[in-house]
């Protein structure tokens, strides 16, 4: 008999994924059809008319083909073909070879180097690994911490459903604390203590706290006393800290600015709390998703865990080596004076600075349609709009027929989670302005109707 549903692991068949869901599928099978779509469900920039940066194409393309350096004489800036001969020597035997579990040395050595120059502070190469996207790093940080179905991780409602999906899958349990939307999404000591109590006396083993800054879905970014208030949080009850920090890039309100977890942890002088941090080629402005380079940095981890954490790297042998090479780029970009510092910043700048025109368009377009209220974006690539339904409507539903009326695919509220009573959808920032503008103008056509 062929493989059936019965065979699966309950455990895979409770697992969902929002951003890639039913209503996503549906888009897929209208524009077969021969509908137009836009795509505002998931943070895919290229896929939405984001150019790749010259730096990064040029040193990968370098490192697949080296000989095009002799080849085409002039179309590559030195200071890129340095770039991709460092890589290559490495990698010891090229992008086509396996690396050592945790990722080149070399590649971690840039990334080293710099978290010393973004916080001022010392990172040791040996204590980042390489991975294929910032995903990958953080199911290797949840398969660690769930060891049995009665422990907990704390995730922010709204979340990322990666991590709800991962937890799920590991057989865990997710522990919410709700984030206050009519305060820019932050985070205060008592919601934590109160969440963190009720899982407790369920008897839930709390592990871990996840932590997602700037917040996907809420385009919120959190300030370094908040950050304070949740490493002593996570201090007095023996958590884990996972900091998803891959929109650090991504800030675009005035006075806001991103700061790392690990800093913080250092101008505590804070030793006893151990911390995952996350970083990914995907967003900020290189948009290189599917080379999926990432990694993750460990913090206050003893040695005889960590030697476990590499035994469970050591599984997938590696991360691929593209992504590894995206990953230098990203990290040990050209500095001022070399020959690609100009073109670098020119097309950095420019993406940045359309991203920002684009996260004040979406909120105040939205903010200005009846029965729609939208917090600033302050970062990250997403809006997290609270939507006023009909009785008996879900935002599932409203998600569905917005699709259908006006070829809009967004992602419910439900999928990412949110206080009872509430509904809303996310949507990214990523589509062109002219886009991003008809985006708004048919959200408020279809509102008014389904009203």
């Amino acid at each position: 008999m062929p493989l059936s549903l019965q065979d699966l692991g309950k455990a895979l068949l409770d697992t969902e994924y929002a951003v890639r869901g039913p209503i996503v599928a549906r888009a897929v099978e209208l524009e077969k059809s021969g509908r137009e779509i836009t795509y505002c469900n998931i943070g895919n920039p290229q896929a939405l008319e984001q150019k790749p940066l010259s730096w990064v194409r040029s040193v990968l393309a370098l490192c697949e083909y080296p000989e095009l350096a002799e080849k085409a004489p002039g179309a590559f800036h030195a200071d890129a073909i340095a770039a991709s001969k460092a890589i290559l020597a490495g990698t010891k035997h090229g992008l086509g070879a396996y690396s050592e579990s945790k990722g080149v040395r070399c590649i971690r050595e840039a990334v080293a180097a710099f978290i010393q120059e973004r916080d001022g502070i010392q990172a040791d190469p040996d204590a980042i690994f390489l991975t294929d996207g910032a995903s990958k790093g953080v199911q290797a940080a949840l398969r660690m911490l769930i060891a049995c179905p009665s422990d907990g991780i704390m995730v922010p409602i709204p979340q990322y459903p990666l991590y709800s999906a991962t937890i799920t899958l590991y057989e865990g349990k997710q522990v919410n604390y709700y984030l206050d939307e009519h305060n820019d999404w932050k985070l205060s000591r008592q919601m934590l203590e109160e969440s963190l109590a009720e899982a407790k006396r369920f008897g839930v083993r709390v592990k871990g706290i996840v932590v997602i800054n700037p917040g996907n879905p809420t385009g919120s970014v959190i300030d370094a006393d908040n950050i304070a208030m949740i490493i002593d949080f996570a201090k007095e009850h023996g958590l884990t800290i996972l900091a998803d920090e891959v929109y650090q890039d991504n800030v675009y309100k005035g006075g806001e600015r991103f700061t790392s977890f690990a800093k913080v942890m250092q101008d505590k002088d804070e030793h006893s709390v151990s911390l995952f941090s996350f970083h990914s080629t995907s967003k900020g402005f290189l948009g290189e998703c599917g080379h999926r380079g990432g990694y993750f940095e460990i913090r206050n981890i003893p040695a005889d865990v960590t030697a476990q954490l590499l035994k469970l790297q050591s599984v997938s042998l590696c991360a691929n080596l593209p992504g590894q090479a995206a990953v230098y780029c990203m990290v040990s970009p050209p500095k001022q004076g070399e020959p690609s510092y100009n073109e670098y910043r020119a097309e950095r700048d420019g993406i940045l600075g359309e991203l920002k025109a684009r996260a004040r368009l979406l909120a105040d377009g939205l903010n200005k349609i009846p029965g729609i209220r939208c917090n600033e974006v302050a970062g990250a690539m997403y809006a997290f709009p609270q939507v006023e339904l009909p009785a008996g409507r879900t935002d599932a539903q409203w998600c569905m027929a917005l699709l259908e009326a006006e070829g809009i695919c967004v992602v419910p509220g439900s999928g990412f989670g949110q206080i009872p009573g509430t509904a809303h959808f996310r949507t990214t920032i990523l589509p062109p302005t002219r886009q991003l503008e008809a985006v708004v103008e048919k959200i408020a056509r279809f509102q008014k109707s389904y009203r």
